[in-house]
């Protein structure tokens, strides 16, 4: 028997009440500009240090990035930002470009240690050998001693707050007997956790012809780090480190500031002056990732600058929550007249401050709804959608049971119907 039915298409602000005060929320998810991009930024000379350089190369004149609220110009040559609960882009410049990644390759590196780490294979308080590869290694380096013996803990401290390129050669060598092999599991991981525009040659970020990442790589790479090893995250929060009577600060001006928890600095010629920052504020964290900039001041100042804008002109709403009931809908020989929809899943949205009142939700489901009807059974859709951002979609499901009535009761309404139209 043939159900008669309507399209329902409810749209607007008025007819649901949303579990925000915000009322209603949009995904600011720009499209990839440079995303194709198949061009390599080739390295060329320079140690990967942190140190500024007058021979750098990169800098190119301020341009605008793309934001959901409009261009916005930055010095930087690749920017990336995005929030970290909802993946929102709020800012992207060239960032599927390939580039030199400089030190934020030691990212990757820290990924397979903490891996290491978490599985049990590596210990904190393990003590590994200094080759003289290791010892002899140029750029930023923790000083460690020839043929002497250090403990995990001192390397990673040595490789996230000094940068050292030494510290990074002694824990790939421990690890896997070698640079290359350990180099070889950097890139067998890096697909698997999201990676799709990197390529690594070394464990320091030293210059290599066919060594590179995107900022949106190491934005997702910042990412797996947080939410894979919370418990080694701290590591890159701390201001200092001192070894072999040498004490460095954290590189990362942001963190010293007090406007970042992580991650990590980078620089050579070809790249530039790099930054990959993540920070908390009020439970809402954001990740950035900045390269390419003409000095480490340039970097520290943009970075803040930035950083600062992101959570100044976008907010987090609870747009729906599971099970919040949005409409009441007819039953077509149910046991029950009506049952009601609700939401299938929950959803916050990262929305730019003043946006609330240009997003629309719709509900589209086939009414009335024929029985049986299961609890949680997809009825239709939730659509969230707005002016200059991409719909959202969310299943709407029943909110209860209702049972078919028997043959007899079925009878009676589907003659009520066709006869007096009910």
């Amino acid at each position: 028997m043939e159900v008669p039915s309507r399209r329902f298409l409810l749209t607007g602000a008025g007819g649901i009440a949303l579990s925000s005060s915000l009322q209603f929320g949009a995904l600011a998810r720009p499209h990839h500009a440079g995303a194709t991009a198949a061009s390599k930024a080739a390295p060329g000379a320079g140690s990967d240090d942190d140190s500024d350089s007058s021979g750098s190369t990169a800098g190119a004149p301020s341009s605008p990035a793309d934001t959901p609220v409009g261009p916005l110009d930055t010095e930087a040559r690749w920017a990336y930002i995005a929030d970290f609960q909802t993946g929102t882009v709020m800012l992207q410049k060239a960032a599927d470009e390939r580039m030199p990644p400089s030190s934020l390759t030691k990212l990757m590196t820290a990924y397979i240690v903490f891996g290491m780490l978490k599985s049990g294979r590596l210990h904190l308080d393990q003590m590994l050998g200094v080759s003289e590869k290791a010892w002899r290694m140029q750029g930023s380096k923790m000083f460690v001693p020839l043929g002497g013996q250090i403990a995990v803990q001192d390397l990673i401290r040595g490789m996230l707050i000094q940068s050292g390129n030494d510290a990074c050669i002694v824990l790939a060598e421990g690890i896997s007997g070698s640079e290359d092999q350990f180099v070889a599991l950097m890139n067998k991981t890096a697909p698997t956790i999201g990676l799709t525009n990197s390529n690594f040659e070394n464990v320091t970020g030293w210059p290599a012809p066919d060594h590179y990442m995107s900022a949106h790589d190491v934005a997702t790479l910042a990412h797996r780090l947080i939410a894979d090893f919370p418990d080694y995250y701290h590591f890159f929060s701390e201001h200092d480190y001192k070894f072999n009577n040498i004490n460095q600060g954290n590189r990362n001006v942001l963190v010293d500031k007090g406007l970042a928890d992580g991650l990590k600095t980078g620089h050579t010629d070809a790249g530039g002056f790099g930054l990959c920052a993540s920070s908390d504020r009020g439970g809402r964290r954001i990740v950035m990732v900045v390269n390419g900039l003409p000095s480490s001041k340039a970097r520290a100042a943009e970075g803040e600058r930035l950083l600062g804008w992101a959570f100044a002109n976008f907010e987090n709403a609870r747009v729906l929550t599971r099970g919040q009931v949005l409409q009441s809908t007819p039953v077509w020989l149910g046991v029950a007249p009506t049952v009601d929809l609700c939401a299938g899943a929950d959803l916050v949205l990262t929305v730019p401050h003043g946006w609330q009142s240009r997003v629309k939700v719709a509900l589209d489901y086939q009414s009335p709804v024929a029985a049986p009807i299961r609890r949680g059974e997809q009825v239709g859709q939730i659509t969230i959608s707005g002016a200059g951002v991409n719909d959202i979609q969310v299943p709407l499901v029943a909110s209860d049971s209702v049972e078919r009535k028997g043959l007899p009761a079925r009878a009676v309404a589907v003659l009520a119907h066709y006869v007096g139209g009910k």
